[in-house]
């Protein structure tokens, strides 16, 4: 939504608004307006207005703005659009209950319509907290335009709450007025409200307000096809994403591509510009999109290798302080170690998170190479000489650099000895990393040094 409303903004030269919809006090999570903020500021997509940054419709958080919605339901009540209801919730648990039984509608019965408190205490199931209704006229329109789907048909409404007995208002009055008196003209939003649609028309009309145009987005789906949850799928939760080691640039990108065609053809790398330059809600899909990691990786790849070396090395250093993968005290000397790695390992990633584990065994002892079962086993009957081959090339080599040490090897094994390449280095390989697959050899040979080189060639060669 945040991406779209961004766009949407940028395009029409107007103002992206973030508004704390936290009138519902029951479900307020310790933390999570602070995890918008930063999210949305990861991502590239700070708001315009906010209650970080303020503006001219503030306050931005609904609990501020409490009398404000008291004076509206006031208004509604005397207009008679509204009215108090005080059945318990007990009540209408049981109501529901036999309605569903009986394969009839389970809206609200009406009970407390046109009753007074005293009047209604007189009857079971009352409270004495009531809440304030929507009353629903039979003519209730149920069709409304969509910027996205065109012409809408929704269900037709119940007599909605719309001030509740805490004296909060709920989502549907208070996102009503607070788009009129903050001058919101679009309003993006999931599929799931096309249903309150008509209910938040209806206010508007009552009100003499002009409402907004409405954008209601695709949900998206897990590859099982069901609504993303942070149940289901930890994803849902955004700032995993920065956990796992994606860019914000591709992830941007990739939210683009779920449920919105490239602007240019098949492109499908594409900026956030290009995207904005281009935007037309009607060409956004409609059928929920599923969030498919596999194309987000390749993006995210993409986009690692089009960053300078000293950029991905500044991303890489930043990603393992934050994280703390590389452990609570990393030596200060492993910064270097990243800057130098970065260009040898910048081909293999597909996550920031991908780096740490590529080039760890670059920062241990020489002493504390354990060597894979797998790497092991690629070794040949031949590899103590070729060990010993190698290291006799190696020690006076001067400069000690990666193409150096490459033409000194080959010249030796492959040229003179005659031991095909994949056999030759093999050796050396597993004496540096320990593994069978690692960063390319030569330039791991030439970040390692001289004597760390020498000392792993020893503690193989004394395994064999």
């Amino acid at each position: 939504m945040a991406l779209f409303d961004k766009a949407w903004a940028a395009k029409t030269g107007g103002s992206f608004v973030l508004r704390i919809e936290d009138t519902d006090r029951n479900r307020l999570v310790e933390g999570s307006e602070e995890q918008i903020y930063e999210t949305l500021e990861w991502l590239g997509l700070g708001p315009d207005e906010s209650p970080q940054k303020g503006g001219p419709c503030g306050p931005y958080r609904q609990s501020e703005r409490l009398d404000t919605y008291k004076a509206v339901v006031d208004t509604l009540i005397e207009q008679g659009h509204a009215y108090y209801c005080w059945c318990s919730p007990e009540r209408l648990a049981e109501m529901r209950a036999e309605k569903q039984a009986e394969k009839q509608d389970t809206r609200y019965d009406r009970m407390c319509l046109g009753m007074t408190r005293g009047e209604r205490a007189e009857l079971p199931g009352f409270s004495d907290r009531p809440v304030v209704r929507m009353r629903i006229p039979d003519d209730a329109p149920t069709t409304f335009h969509d910027l996205v789907r065109g012409e809408v048909k929704a269900p037709f409404p119940d007599d909605q709450v719309i001030l509740k007995a805490d004296g909060f208002p709920t989502y549907h009055l208070a996102v009503v007025v607070d788009d009129h008196m903050m001058g919101i003209n679009t309003i993006v939003r999931g599929e799931e409200w096309i249903s309150s649609t008509p209910k938040h028309l209806l206010l508007y009309k009552w009100l003499g307000w002009e409402p907004p145009a409405f954008a209601h987005m695709p949900l998206l789906r897990n590859a099982d096809h069901s609504k993303i949850s942070k149940r289901k799928n930890p994803a849902a939760r955004l700032m995993w994403f920065k956990e796992q080691g994606y860019l914000p640039e591709a992830l941007r990108n990739f939210l683009q591509l779920l449920a919105y065609p490239p602007v240019e053809g098949d492109q499908e790398v594409e900026s956030f510009d290009t995207f904005v330059n281009g935007f037309d809600w009607g060409r956004v899909n409609t059928v929920g999109p599923v969030f498919d990691t596999k194309k987000l990786d390749w993006l995210n790849g993409y986009y690692i290798r089009e960053l300078s070396d000293d950029q991905l090395s500044d991303r890489l250093l930043s990603f393992l302080d934050e994280t703390g993968q590389w452990g609570p005290d990393p030596d200060p000397a492993w910064r270097e170690l990243v800057k130098a790695s970065t260009p040898m390992i910048k081909p293999r990633l597909v996550k920031l998170s991908d780096a740490w584990g590529q080039i760890e065994f670059l920062t241990l002892p020489d002493d504390a190479i354990v060597v894979e079962e797998a790497a092991r086993r690629q070794l040949k009957d031949n590899s103590p000489e070729i060990l010993a081959e190698s290291r006799t090339v190696l020690e006076g080599l001067d400069p000690f650099a990666a193409d150096n040490i490459q033409a000194a090897l080959r010249a030796r094994l492959v040229d003179e000895l005659g031991i095909k390449p994949r056999i030759a280095f093999t050796p050396l390989r597993v004496a540096t990393s320990g593994r069978k697959v690692s960063p390319p050899l030569f330039e791991t040979c030439e970040i390692l040094g001289r004597d760390s080189v020498l000392a792993r060639i020893d503690a193989l060669a004394s395994t064999l």
